[in-house]
């Protein structure tokens, strides 16, 4: 059997990225899928109270919980199941090490296509994630 990590976001390249992977359930491979919405962490949590840092904090469990459930509803129209899960972090860092922690065959993500130099000005979650992975990503643009 073979396990997939999609990373999901919201966007219309994670969508084609759970299209993808449903033409893998289709042609007869056995999967096992799950969606992953990491949100990051606020770079300056010291500078805002508590009661701040509680409502970002129910603000990204709100819109994970949106993202996980269109993405879930998506595969089953794919023709596969997915079980949703959730992490808190550096986007690429979390995605490896979920994957890592769920032993995975594979990482299926979408990409925005920047091309070099918006990947030279802006970095790239999808590099840095093809960078650190022990496993083969693919890439949906």
């Amino acid at each position: 059997m073979l396990k997939i990590l999609i990373a999901v976001d919201g966007s219309e390249q994670a969508d084609r990225a759970i299209e993808a992977v449903g033409h893998m359930a289709r042609s007869s491979v056995e999967l096992s899928a799950t969606v992953l919405c990491v949100s990051p962490e606020p770079a300056f949590y010291s500078s805002h109270s508590a009661a701040t840092i509680q409502k970002i904090e129910d603000e990204q469990i709100v819109q994970q919980n949106v993202i996980l459930r269109k993405a879930v509803e998506h595969a089953r129209a794919a023709g596969f199941t997915v079980e949703p899960a959730r992490a808190y972090g550096v986007i690429a860092n979390e995605i490896v090490r979920v994957a890592k922690d769920r032993q995975v065959d594979q990482i299926a993500m979408g990409t925005s296509g920047m091309g070099a130099i918006g990947s030279l000005l802006l970095g790239s979650v999808a590099q840095r994630v093809v960078h650190q992975s022990p496993v083969p990503v693919l890439l949906v643009k």
